[in-house]
């Protein structure tokens, strides 16, 4: 009877031990695959960033590419874009850790803290060349994204 008793609770034991070894391994990878995700979250959400900085831009051009209504200009010491419209001017820039947007009237004294912020960003450059427009942005993490757009100026936009 003894015998019996002795082997039902060794029989208990190697359960009760083999639940254990199943909740460690159970509980490993929860924690392998919490980092993975966390991990995949932050790169997603990093080029997400990107992406929206640079799509944005490329959206407000496309909207105001009529000739003569884009210009690149220094404005309060930074890199703007000038998107003119009729007596108007957006001004898209950079300036203190933010890309920021300021519709204005092109002869108002205005600083560039001014711009409503649009998203985080650490710089913002542009270059306009014979109609090729080049942006290069720098995220608030490091990262960049560029992009070159062709002004079309009205001419072909149907095409």
């Amino acid at each position: 009877m003894k015998k019996r008793a002795a082997q039902h609770q060794m029989d208990a034991l190697m359960a009760l031990i083999l639940f254990g070894v199943f909740a460690a391994c159970v509980l490993a990878v929860l924690l392998t695959g919490a980092g993975a995700y966390q991990r995949l979250t932050q790169r997603d959400r990093s080029a997400f960033d990107r992406r929206t900085a640079i799509q944005y831009i490329a959206t407000r051009v496309r909207q105001s590419d009529t000739a003569g209504a884009i210009t690149v200009e220094d404005f309060g010491g930074v890199d703007c874009l000038c998107l003119w419209e009729g007596d108007y001017v957006t001004r898209v820039y950079c300036y203190d850790g933010q890309l920021r947007e300021l519709f204005t009237d092109p002869l108002a004294e205005m600083d560039p803290q001014a711009g409503e912020p649009v998203l985080e960003a650490q710089g913002m450059e542009f270059a306009l060349e014979e109609g090729l427009l080049t942006v290069t942005a720098t995220m608030a993490d490091g990262t960049g994204d560029s992009l070159c757009l062709s002004l079309r100026s009205g001419e072909g936009a149907a095409a």
